[in-house]
């Protein structure tokens, strides 16, 4: 057995300051938070400030638990009004960002006839993807800026 001499630090000591630095824990993402503060906290702030940013009005938004367009079964859904008596639905069928969602536009006074899938293959859910295909389905309606 060799001795190590002792004025050479011992390589398996820790400092004091080492023991008392943690690793900083990650901040949780926006996702993980529930559902029922995400969605008006998170999600309704985030689409106002895109869809205002991408030219169009200012929408009236509601998070609500009520009675999903066209099917009738019972959802949890943001519904929006923009001027011009557009309306359209993003309905979550459980109270869970990543759960089955659809989407349902309407223009005019009459009520939506058709029920859309909406964001069916994505495998991670993010407070980025749902306010930017909202967006984008608005904006392919023609609803937002100077289309």
């Amino acid at each position: 057995m060799t001795e190590t001499p002792s004025n050479t630090p011992d390589p398996v000591a820790i400092s004091p300051e080492a023991k008392t630095a943690a690793p900083k824990a990650k901040p949780p993402a926006p996702e993980d938070k529930p559902f029922e503060v995400f969605v008006p906290e998170l999600l309704v702030p985030a689409l106002v400030k895109e869809i205002e940013a991408y030219g169009g009005p200012a929408p009236e938004l509601v998070f609500e638990q009520g009675t999903m367009p066209v099917v009738g079964a019972d959802c949890w859904m943001v519904r929006g009004r923009l001027p011009g008596e557009r309306r359209f639905w993003l309905c979550f069928t459980r109270p869970d960002i990543s759960s089955a969602k659809t989407i349902a536009l309407s223009e005019g006074a009459g009520s939506p006839s058709l029920l859309e899938s909406f964001l069916i293959d994505e495998k991670k859910m993010t407070l980025s993807l749902l306010v930017s295909r909202v967006v984008q389905r608005l904006n392919g309606q023609k609803w937002l800026g100077p289309n």
